[in-house]
C-alpha cells in the first residue's frame, strides 16, 4: 500500500462510500485479475482495509503476470488469511483455484507502447483472457462476473451527440495496427453477452474512460501518465501532439467506487459507462494544468514511429455517465484536484 495520508484518505473514503452496498461482500471470495495494474491495486487495497476496519472478511485471490511486481504492490498481504496470490498468464486457461463469488476482470495491455509493440498480446489477452475468466465463471457458479471495458470501443464520434451513451457506436479504422485494442474490446464484450445467453450467467460490464492516480505503473506510456511522471519528476511536460483531443477522466478513488457500484447494484446485461462530467479536457490544457501545478512549462517534442503507432485515432470521446449516476454515483475529485492529488502522493509517499 502506498503510504501516504492523502492516499489513506482515498481509501477511507472509498470503504465508506455510502452507495457501495458493502455488506452483499462479507465473507464472500472475489477474483482480481490484473491486480497490479493501475485499478486492480486501489481496488484491493481498498478491499483489505475495508477488511481491516470493518471485519468485512471479503477474501481476495489476486491474479496478475508477475509476482515479484506483486510482492511489492501487496508486501502487507502475503502473510494474511484474507489474500491469496496467483501468478498467471491471463492468455491460458485459469488453473482450478477453487469456487469464487464474484470475478472482476481488468487484465489486459492498457497503454499505447503495448498496442505498438505487441499487438498480438494485446488482441489474445483482451479475447483469450476474457473468454478463460468466463469458462471458469461458468464452471464454478460465480455469483457475478464484471468486465472491465474502455471508452476506447466507441472510436471516432462522427454523430451529432456531444457525449457517448451505452448504446452508440462510434468509427474505428479496422485496417491499422492500433484498432488491436477497442477492437478486441469490443469481442470481449460479446463474448460476455455470448456466455450469458448460453450459461446463464450474470454478467455487467463496465465502460472506463482515461482512469489516472497515483497506481498508475511505470511503464504506462498513456499521454496523462507520461504527464503526471513529468510532474513528479520536476520535469517539463512533453507534449507530442497539438493536444486539441478531448476525452473524459476520472480519479482512481472514483473509478474503484464507480467499479464497486456497478458490481453490486448494477443490472445483469447491462453495460455502464464510468466518467466524471467535471473532468472533461483537452491534451493541451491537461498538460498546462500540471506544467502550472509543477511550476513547469509546456514543450513540443515529436513522437517517434513506434509512439505514433500506438497513439489514439479519436478527436472527441466524451462520455455520458448518467446510467451511472442513477445507482447513486456521484464523483468527488475533479480533474484539478485529482491531479494534485496524485503528483503530491508519488512525490512523498512516505508522508
Amino acid at each position: 500500500m502506498l503510504k501516504h495520508r492523502l492516499y489513506q484518505d482515498d481509501l477511507e473514503y472509498c470503504i465508506s462510500y455510502s452507495a457501495i452496498e458493502w455488506d452483499k461482500l462479507a465473507n464472500k471470495t472475489i477474483l482480481i485479475t490484473g491486480a497490479t495494474g493501475t485499478i486492480g491495486r486501489f481496488l484491493i487495497d481498498a478491499i483489505m482495509l475495508r477488511n481491516k476496519i470493518y471485519s468485512s472478511n471479503i477474501f481476495i485471490i489476486a491474479v496478475s503476470r508477475t509476482e515479484k511486481t506483486a510482492r511489492i504492490c501487496f508486501s502487507d498481504y502475503f502473510k494474511n488469511s484474507q489474500f491469496r496470490y496467483v501468478s498467471h498468464n491471463i492468455n491460458m486457461p485459469l488453473t482450478d483455484i477453487g469456487n469464487v463469488d464474484y470475478i472482476i476482470h481488468a487484465a489486459s495491455n492498457t497503454h499505447p507502447v503495448a498496442y505498438a509493440t505487441d499487438p498480438i498480446g494485446t488482441i489474445t489477452t483482451n479475447v483469450f483472457g476474457t473468454y478463460h475468466v468466463l469458462n471458469y465463471g461458468k464452471n464454478h457458479n460465480v455469483t457475478r462476473i464484471m468486465l472491465l471495458s474502455t471508452v476506447e470501443i466507441y472510436g471516432e464520434n462522427k454523430s451529432n451527440s456531444e457525449r457517448f451513451r451505452e448504446q452508440d457506436c462510434g468509427y474505428i479504422d479496422c485496417a491499422t495496427l492500433r484498432a488491436g485494442y477497442p477492437e478486441s474490446k469490443r469481442v470481449s464484450e460479446s463474448l460476455c453477452f455470448a456466455f450469458q445467453e448460453k450459461y446463464v450467467l450474470d454478467i455487467v460490464i463496465s465502460r472506463l474512460c482515461r482512469v489516472y492516480g497515483p497506481t498508475i505503473t511505470n511503464s504506462d506510456s498513456k499521454a496523462l501518465s507520461q504527464f503526471i511522471h513529468n510532474g513528479t519528476n520536476n520535469e517539463d511536460i512533453v507534449l507530442k501532439s497539438k493536444g486539441t483531443q478531448v476525452f473524459s477522466y476520472c480519479y482512481i478513488a472514483d473509478a474503484v467506487t464507480a467499479l464497486l457500484v456497478i458490481l453490486l447494484n448494477g443490472k445483469s446485461g447491462e453495460v455502464y459507462n464510468i466518467a466524471d462530467p467535471a473532468s472533461e479536457i483537452s491534451l493541451k490544457g491537461l498538460a498546462k494544468l500540471i506544467a502550472d501545478f509543477s511550476k513547469k512549462k509546456v514543450i513540443f517534442e515529436l513522437p517517434n514511429q513506434e509512439e505514433v503507432k500506438g497513439f489514439s485515432k479519436a478527436t472527441k470521446a466524451l462520455l455520458d455517465s448518467s446510467k451511472l449516476a442513477a445507482l447513486n454515483w456521484l464523483a468527488r475529485d475533479t480533474i484539478k484536484s485529482g491531479i494534485m492529488k496524485t503528483i503530491e502522493i508519488l512525490k512523498n509517499q512516505g508522508d
